[in-house]
């Protein structure tokens, strides 16, 4: 304990607990526990008060909640510093903007003091000082002592943030364990191995480590038994049998070699775990059944490239790129688990052009791979990705034979993120449907990115940490760039007015442009003119803006995003052209409907997160005019869309019984041929 009578310390590396001197301090309520064990973990990164939301009602927040947040906060505050004056802000618990930041100092926590010596472990390890690497790496470990955030309820523990944290302990453990069997000091990880391994029993390259220790410190029986329990344990869980590292391992100790480091597999000390190559199938890789397995290849590469092509005509978006090589940059730099970066807006705003863009552009920082998976979370005509369905894509991509494939997306998970494991790759995740769907395909080794797009606003992705960024529709110069790639410079140039025309009267929108220039690429002849008198005869319907099948289609994107509405959000967003103000309020969006201000607002909030309406300001909400324009269209088609009547009563009988959240989507189910909006 710390001998000044006066110090603070922080623990979060096993039970959440806070020392005053030789006295631990009571933390209080269960989630107040919870909101500290969340701001230690963040290590000096503020955590919005959105996130602190997610954290303590992963589900819905009552109304309450922000109040109930400023009391815990509050009452942390006067714990951390009893003499702090009323009203006081302090220099512990700080406010920022959107959130709250814990300052503590390296020697205060026992996170940053692990991360600080993992960081010296490591870099002695790049530089070939393999016992300081070991000795410093071990200390580290010394400061764990048991699952991340322990005694705060379990559903927070599942927050992604104390998730990370549990990888980032294990890769530190398999680094320690490599440069501890180099120099004889695997006596001394013995405890941090045992801990790990039970954390995660089904870690191959773990368990590996952990039975060459057990080899090395004289303890050959106990090595053994911990293969044939693992070995059991794959059988029976996940119906395959040891790979090659496992393999390898269990060979040596029975050749009772563990004590000639030199003459086992080669160890790159300068990633966070070596590099595995799986064993190959017998049936795949040319070889007998039966035959001794190839010896791993510790520098063998799971690279690989799967980017969809660079978006031919791609223009502008020059903040937007910006931004995302900001965001990369931190990733690529950062030794702690990475954040996922989320593109959202409206459908056919861009979305996949700019991720696609900027992938192939930032395809130098992530030299490992680039993965891309089409999760279908606004499909009309296919069911949204199932994360099994996405794992083995992705595994696919990565060289694992189907056979050498786990059942189940937990062990495919696992299998996906150990794969990833001390390299950089870039995974894009495209169209997602939700939060659920997404956590299994995040990679958890620093240095990897996952760029997420989806029509969907995904507030608890972004609770967790992912860092949003909003595509509006680009600014009228770029939409002009855009048409010119598209139909050509020269056209453009020629008819300056028309192309303005064509600009505006497609919203700046970049998918109602790739339709426009699709029939004007078609007829070269045709002078911009009649295309923009087309759009001007057409206004009021969105016809001029659908292709032939395969081409780019407005209609036909918009309905993926209105299939996603629960039933009464579809019909308010069908009364919205009814409105005529600027803004639309609660208290307008309540005279359209009929309904409780009180409830408009849950619809309101809906539609917002679907991107099918902008809240630009609190409560002040726009409508993108070609939305407008597909609302009204949906509205005739609903017969009338003001009244509850038949029609729409029989429609709605067809649909599921409780609809879904905005942030799910719905997606995981074929839509119907009709115009219902799923529910």
């Amino acid at each position: 304990m710390p001998a000044d009578p006066a110090a603070t310390r922080f623990e979060v590396l096993g039970p959440v607990r806070v020392w005053r001197g030789e006295t631990e301090l009571d933390l209080g309520f269960p989630q107040q526990r919870a909101l500290l064990a969340l701001l230690l973990a963040s290590a000096g990164r503020p955590v919005p008060t959105g996130e602190l939301l997610a954290l303590l009602w992963p589900e819905r927040p009552p109304a309450s909640a922000p109040n109930v947040v400023r009391r815990y906060v509050g009452g942390l505050r006067r714990l951390l510093e009893p003499d702090l004056p009323p009203r006081a802000p302090g220099r512990r618990l700080l406010r920022r903007p959107g959130g709250h930041l814990l300052e503590t100092a390296p020697h205060e926590s026992d996170l940053l003091r692990f991360r600080e010596l993992a960081r010296q472990g490591k870099r002695a390890a790049v530089t070939g000082r393999t016992e300081t690497a070991a000795l410093r790496l071990t200390e580290a470990l010394e400061e764990w002592r048991g699952p991340v955030a322990m005694g705060i309820p379990a559903a927070a523990r599942r927050h992604v943030q104390f998730t990370a944290l549990g990888r980032e302990l294990l890769e530190t453990t398999r680094m320690a364990a490599d440069a501890a069997l180099l120099c004889g000091r695997a006596a001394h990880l013995l405890p941090a191995l045992r801990r790990a391994t039970a954390l995660d029993p089904l870690d191959e390259p773990l368990h590996a480590r952990l039975i060459l220790s057990l080899a090395a410190c004289g303890l050959q029986a106990d090595a053994l038994t911990a293969y044939e329990d693992l070995r059991a344990r794959l059988a029976a869980e996940l119906g395959v049998t040891p790979g090659a590292e496992l393999t390898a391992a269990h060979t040596r100790v029975l050749r009772q070699d563990v004590g000639r480091p030199a003459s086992g597999p080669r160890v790159d000390l300068g990633r966070a775990t070596p590099v595995v190559r799986l064993r190959p199938d017998p049936r795949v890789d040319g070889r007998p059944a039966g035959a001794a397995p190839a010896p791993p290849d510790p520098t063998a590469s799971v690279g690989c490239a799967r980017l969809p092509a660079d978006p031919a005509g791609f223009t502008g978006r020059g903040p937007e790129l910006e931004w995302l090589t900001a965001a990369g940059d931190r990733v690529v730099g950062s030794a702690g688990a990475p954040a996922p970066v989320l593109v959202g807006g409206m459908a056919g705003v861009g979305k996949t052009a700019l991720a696609v863009h900027w992938a192939h552009r930032a395809a130098a920082r992530f030299p490992d791979g680039h993965l891309y998976v089409a999760l279908r979370g606004s499909d009309p005509a296919r069911a949204a990705a199932q994360p099994e369905e996405a794992l083995r894509a992705m595994l696919t991509a990565l060289g694992v034979p189907a056979a050498r494939m786990p059942t189940g997306p937990a062990a495919l998970a696992g299998l996906y993120r150990t794969l990833l494991a001390g390299r950089r790759v870039l995974v894009v995740l495209d169209d997602a449907a939700g939060t659920e769907q997404l956590r299994p395909l995040l990679p958890a080794a620093p240095g990897c990115l996952a760029l997420v797009t989806s029509r969907l606003a995904l507030p608890g992705f972004i609770a967790s940490g992912a860092r949003p960024l909003r595509l509006e529709p680009p600014t009228a110069q770029d939409a002009r760039a855009i048409l010119a790639a598209l139909v050509g410079a020269d056209r453009t140039a020629a008819e300056p007015l028309a192309t303005d025309e064509i600009v505006a009267r497609s919203g700046r929108l970049p998918l109602a442009l790739a339709a426009v220039a699709g029939r004007a690429s078609g007829h070269r002849s045709t002078p911009l003119a009649d295309i923009a008198a087309h759009l001007r005869e057409t206004r009021g319907s969105l016809d001029a803006f659908a292709g032939p099948a395969g081409a780019a289609d407005l209609r036909a994107a918009l309905m993926g995003s209105y299939r996603l509405l629960s039933p009464e959000a579809a019909r308010l967003f069908r009364l919205l052209p009814r409105h005529r103000g600027p803004d639309l309020t609660p208290a307008s969006a309540a005279a359209l409907t009929g309904l409780p201000v009180r409830g408009v607002r849950r619809l309101l909030g809906e539609l917002a997160e679907a991107h099918l309406i902008t809240e630009h300001a609190p409560g002040h909400h726009t409508l993108h005019d070609l939305l407008r324009v597909f609302a009204a269209e949906r509205a005739e088609s609903a017969g009338s869309a003001g009244s509850a009547g038949s029609a729409e009563s029989a429609a709605s009988a067809g649909r599921t019984a409780s609809g879904p959240s905005a942030e799910s989507g719905g997606a995981t189910g074929v839509p119907s041929a009709g115009d219902t909006p799923r529910g």
